[in-house]
C-alpha cells in the first residue's frame, strides 16, 4: 500500500484481551489512563505484535506525513478497542515498523544515535557540553555510557543532544542515512516532519519518565534497534507465535506425539505434570537457538527437534519436583504440588522418570553420534550443576544462617542459570557440533547472566499476595533478605537475622518484614542488581559474530523481562529550537 492509497476500513473488533491475549498469558485490563501511554509493560507488547501485524497486512510505505500516520493510528485504536489518548504512541510504533526493513539495510556506520542528556545523573554526572551535546566521561553512573559505547563500537555516530534543530542539521550533511533516537514524546513530534520531508529512516524511543533529570528509558527497546540488520534472517520471527507452538507441544495429544504412549499410572503422572503450567522458557531457548543457528533457509520445525525440546523441559519439572519436596513445599502454579498430590514416594519416582525420559529423547533423536553424545554430555552437567546448587542450599538449611548477597547469587548461579545453558547448548547442538563450538563461550556467560537475573527477577516479583512462590514463607534462601540483613542495623537486623534461622518473631507479619525491605533498600538494591545482570547478558553478545543468535538472544532477553514501568512523558520544550521548529518542514527539507 502507497503512502497515499486508499485505508483499510476497520474491521470488527473483539475485546483487548480476546484479541491479542495469548494463552500462556496472565490478562490484565487497562487501568483507567492517567498518560498517554499504556502503563504495563504487557500492554505495550501487545500493542507493539498489533501493530506489526498491521504493517506486514497492509504494507504502507514511509515516508508518511502526520496526518495520515494518524489515521492509521486511530483505525488501531478501534481495531484494539483502547483509549484514544494512545494515538501518538501507536503512531510511533507505526513509523518504527514502516522504517524497520529500511534500517535493518542501512549500515552501522550510516546510523546515528541520538540520546538525550536527561538520561545522565544530573546531580552527579561530570561530564561537560559543547556546541554538539553532552562529553560522556564514562563514568558509569548512567546507561550513557553503556549505549554509547555499543553503538560507537558497532560504527554509529552517536550524540547526546537535543532538539530538532540538531537533527535536521546532521540529515543535511548527507553523512547519516538512518537515525535511531531516544527521546520524549514531545520532541519526537516536532523532529518528526523534518525526517518526514528528508524521507530518512528513523525510529524512536520514548523515555519512560515525565521529569527532565535523571530519566530511563527501555533499554531492551533501544538495544533491539541498534543491533538490527539486515544479516539478521531471524529478526522478522515471530517470538510470540514460536513461544505459543512450544507450549502446544505440552498439550496431552502433542505429548503423546511425541513421546510415545504412556503406559502405566507413573508415566500418567509424569505427563500430567509436564503438561501442567509453565513458562517453558527453556524449551523455547532451544528452539530459538537452533533457529538462530540453522543452516539453509527457514522450514518448518521438524518432530525430531520437538523431541530435542520437550526432553529439556522433562530435565526442568523433574528438577521442581525434587525441589519441591526438598523445601517441603505445598503449591506450585496455584495447585498442589506433586507430592502433596501423591505422596512422596510416587512424587520422587516420577522425578527420576522425567530424567530419563529426557534422556532417551536426546539419544533418540535423529542426528549425528557426535551430536548426541554432546547433546547428552551437556544434559549430564546441567544435572550436576543443579544438584551442586541445591546441595549448597540443604547443607544451609541444616543448619541455618544468614547469607551475605553474593552467597545468595553463588546459589542462583548453581540452580538456575544450568537450565538455560542446558538449553541453549542442546538447540545449537542440534544445529551443529561446528556451530556450537563457535558460539559456546558466548553462550556459557549469557546464560550465567540470564539465570541470576531470571532468579532475581523471581524473588523481587514473589513479593506480596500475588507471588508464586514464597521464600519467606518457606524459610528458603532470598536475595532480598539477604541484602535487607546486610543493610539494616539494631532490632531490623536482628529480625532479619531471626528469619535467616528460620525462626519466625512472633507478632511479625510478612506484609511488615517485606515493608522493611523498602525501608532498608533492599527492593532498590535488588533491582540494581537485576538490571546489572540483565546489561551483562546484553554485554556478553557483544563480541558474537552471528548475526542471528546476537539478534534472537537479545529480543529474548526483552520478551522474558518485559518489566520496566513506564512513569510519564518527558515535560521539556525546546525553546532554542522553537523558532525553528515553527518553520514549515518544507523550508528545512534538503535540496
Amino acid at each position: 500500500m502507497s503512502s497515499t492509497a486508499t485505508l483499510p476500513a476497520p474491521s470488527p473488533v473483539l475485546s483487548f484481551e480476546q484479541l491479542i491475549v495469548p494463552k500462556h498469558a496472565v490478562q490484565q485490563r487497562f487501568r483507567t489512563p492517567k498518560k498517554n501511554i499504556p502503563q504495563t509493560p504487557f500492554e505495550r507488547t501487545m500493542i507493539l505484535q498489533t501493530v506489526r501485524d498491521y504493517v506486514a497486512e497492509h504494507r504502507p510505505v514511509p515516508p508518511m506525513p502526520m496526518p495520515q500516520l494518524k489515521e492509521h493510528a486511530d483505525i488501531l485504536i478501534a481495531r484494539l478497542r483502547i483509549d484514544p489518548v494512545y494515538r501518538d504512541y501507536v503512531g510511533v510504533l507505526l513509523s518504527n515498523e514502516m522504517w524497520r526493513e529500511s534500517l535493518a539495510s542501512v549500515p552501522f556506520e550510516r546510523r546515528l544515535l541520538l540520546l538525550p542528556k536527561c538520561m545522565r545523573v544530573e546531580a552527579k554526572c561530570p561530564a561537560p557540553f559543547d556546541e554538539f551535546g553532552l562529553l560522556c566521561k564514562q563514568c558509569g553512573l548512567c546507561t550513557i555510557q553503556d549505549l554509547t559505547s555499543e553503538a560507537e563500537r558497532l560504527g554509529y555516530a552517536v550524540l547526546v543532544a537535543e532538539g530538532s534543530a540538531i537533527v535536521m542539521s546532521i540529515i543535511q550533511t548527507g553523512k547519516i542515512d538512518a537515525i535511531v533516537g531516544v527521546s520524549c514524546l514531545s520532541v519526537l513530534e516536532q523532529a518528526f516532519p523534518y525526517m518526514e520531508a528528508a524521507a530518512i529512516p528513523g525510529v524512536a524511543i520514548p523515555l519512560l519518565q515525565d521529569d527532565c533529570i535523571d530519566t530511563t528509558v527501555d533499554l531492551d527497546w533501544v538495544w533491539e534497534y541498534i543491533h538490527l540488520t539486515s544479516e539478521d534472517k531471524t529478526r522478522r520471527l515471530d517470538l510470540g507465535a514460536l513461544r505459543d507452538d512450544v507450549d502446544f507441544w505440552f498439550t496431552p495429544g502433542s505429548l503423546e506425539l511425541i513421546m510415545g504412549k504412556s503406559e502405566g499410572e507413573s508415566e500418567r503422572i509424569a505427563r500430567e505434570w509436564l503438561g501442567r503450567a509453565g513458562k517453558r522458557w527453556r524449551p523455547f531457548l532451544t528452539v530459538a537457538a537452533y533457529q538462530a543457528l540453522r543452516s539453509g533457509e527457514a522450514a518448518p520445525l521438524s518432530d525430531d527437534l520437538r523431541k530435542v525440546a520437550v526432553a529439556v523441559e522433562c530435565f526442568h519439572k523433574a528438577s521442581l519436583i525434587h525441589d519441591d519436596i526438598e523445601d517441603n513445599d505445598a503449591l506450585r502454579y496455584g495447585e498442589k504440588t506433586l507430592h502433596e498430590e501423591h505422596g512422596v514416594a510416587v512424587a520422587l519416582n516420577v522425578g527420576d522418570l522425567l530424567i530419563g525420559e529426557g534422556f532417551r529423547l536426546l539419544a533418540a533423536s535423529g542426528v549425528s553420534a557426535e551430536q548426541r553424545a554432546q547433546m547428552l554430555a551437556v544434559a549430564a552437567a546441567g544435572m550436576r550443576q543443579l544438584c551442586r546448587g541445591q546441595g549448597a542450599e540443604l547443607v544451609w538449611a541444616r543448619k541455618p544462617a544468614p547469607l551475605r548477597p553474593n552467597e545468595v547469587l553463588d546459589i542462583f548461579r548453581k540452580k538456575t542459570a544450568p537450565a538455560f545453558e542446558v538449553a541453549l547448548r542442546i538447540g545449537a547442538l542440534y544445529a551443529g557440533v561446528a556451530r556450537h563450538e563457535e558460539v559456546s563461550d558466548v553462550l556459557g556467560k549469557y546464560s550465567e547472566a540470564l539465570g541470576i537475573a531470571y532468579q532475581i527477577r523471581d524473588d523481587v516479583s514473589d513479593l506480596g499476595l500475588g507471588g508464586e512462590t514464597d521464600d519467606l514463607a518457606g524459610m528458603r534462601p532470598s536475595l532480598l533478605l539477604a541484602i535487607a540483613h546486610e543493610k539494616a542495623k539494631g532490632a531490623p537486623k536482628d529480625l532479619f537475622a531471626s528469619i535467616w534461622r528460620r525462626v519466625w518473631p512472633a507478632g511479625v507479619t510478612q506484609a511488615q518484614v517485606e515493608a522493611l525491605y523498602r525501608e532498608v533498600g533492599a527492593l532498590d538494591r535488588a533491582e540494581v542488581l537485576l538490571g546489572t545482570y540483565k546489561e551483562e547478558a546484553i554485554r556478553s553478545l557483544n563480541e558474537l559474530q552471528n548475526h542471528n543468535l546476537k539478534g534472537l538472544l537479545r529480543r529474548t532477553l526483552g520478551k522474558i523481562f518485559s518489566d520496566v514501568e513506564i512513569k510519564g512523558w518527558c515535560k521539556e520544550h525546546e525553546h532554542l529550537n522553537a523558532a525553528l521548529d515553527r518553520r514549515p518542514a518544507a523550508e528545512l527539507a534538503p535540496v
